[in-house]
């Protein structure tokens, strides 16, 4: 999106406390817009993706990629054959699973990560707005990693939820685009054993059904009028839903106080469906990786979709999102590790016999999970 469309509003009430707490970020003001006295339908274009995961083949590819570019990582060309998609939505929201490495660190992947910076310049030369950034992986780094990673991101002009340098960080902040007044939240299951002090809690944000309807009600008091959750959730290297997946979507839909539910996780793409009234899209797959397709992992780990919507703010105030589109990717990993556009892919006339046959295996994949939902 044009981000002088956009204008964040972080007002935080600190609990506790008589005095309201704000965080300073840039701040654009939007352009002047005539008015009307005929109150219309406002609507937005969303487009989510699902995991992020910078394993070190992808690294010492962007390493290598550098070399051209002058600069120590460009993740830049992974990106480029689904850029205009992602860019082409009023927001664009990611999930970037790994923390980055703090400065003066050592780089380090799975098991706990640490990755290079240049990861968030490529999410923000895509296209991408904000991401999640709660996940299993968030604490790999300690506090530091943390810090690296929200002020890489800020630095790269990427807002996030999920990730917090202070206590009021992780509370709803509203998010105003072209009037329209959004708030997204970020959770995660488990930080993979590791314990974060009690004092310190508030670094990231666990998934508890109470909570996030705390959260949601504040979002609501706030202003919003859409609320967006992503979720860190789901068994990995299954499609199938599991029962925490379905009973926290119910119990979060049937609260009035959620809007859209985005999940990721489980590496794969799993189903989307309306709950209580509720688009939950329950996991995008992983939209760039290299999980290895072997007896490790399903080869349906390199499969994913760009999930896009539209929001209708109707003149009573109701929110509407459309049902989700989903448009399918292939993590193409012998040209470079390229995200790439599947149906735009088998439509382009220089596309190889080879290439043109995996996307077919892939899009076959996606579509017995996905049906009705991918776009044609």
């Amino acid at each position: 999106m044009k981000f002088a469309r956009l204008v964040v509003a972080l007002s935080v009430v600190a609990t506790g406390c008589t005095a309201t707490s704000t965080i300073t970020t840039p701040t654009i003001t939007s352009p002047t817009v005539t008015t009307s006295t005929t109150t219309l339908p406002q609507a937005l274009t969303f487009a989510f993706t699902g995991d992020v995961l910078s394993h070190t083949p992808l690294i010492n590819q962007a390493q290598r990629t550098a070399l051209d570019t002058q600069t120590g990582y460009d993740f830049r060309p992974m990106f480029a054959d689904v850029k205009q998609l992602i860019s082409s939505v009023d927001v664009a929201i990611c999930h970037l699973e790994t923390p980055i490495a703090p400065d003066g660190e050592k780089l380090s992947t799975y098991p706990f990560f640490g990755v290079p910076k240049e990861i968030t310049t490529a999410l923000a030369d895509a296209g991408f707005d904000r991401c999640s950034t709660a996940s299993n992986h968030a604490y790999d780094r300690g506090n530091d990693g943390i810090d690296a990673t929200v002020n890489a991101l800020l630095d790269a002009g990427v807002q996030q939820s999920g990730m917090a340098r202070t206590p009021e960080e992780i509370e709803p902040h509203i998010v105003v685009v072209d009037g329209i007044r959004i708030c997204h939240l970020s959770y995660t299951f488990s930080y993979n054993g590791l314990i974060m002090p009690d004092e310190t809690q508030w670094r990231s944000a666990i998934i508890d059904t109470d909570q996030i309807l705390r959260d949601a009600k504040r979002a609501r008091e706030l202003g919003s009028q859409a609320t967006i959750v992503s979720m860190h959730w789901g068994n990995e290297k299954d499609s199938r839903l599991n029962s925490m997946q379905t009973s926290i979507a119910d119990e979060l839909t049937a609260s009035g106080l959620v809007d859209l539910i985005v999940g990721h996780h489980a590496h794969v793409v799993q189903p989307t469906k309306q709950v209580n009234g509720v688009w939950v899209m329950f996991g995008l797959g992983n939209v760039l990786s290299n999980l290895p397709t072997d007896e490790r992992w399903p080869v349906n780990s390199q499969d994913a979709v760009i999930a896009t919507t539209s929001l209708t703010i109707s003149s009573s105030g109701k929110a509407v999102f459309d049902k989700p589109a989903m448009h399918p990717t292939w993590v193409d990993k012998d040209h470079g590790w390229v995200i790439r556009d599947i149906q735009k892919s088998l439509q382009s006339p220089t596309t190889s016999f080879g290439l043109a046959r995996e996307l077919e295996m892939s899009l076959g994949r996606t579509s017995r999970v996905l049906g009705d939902y991918i776009t044609k």
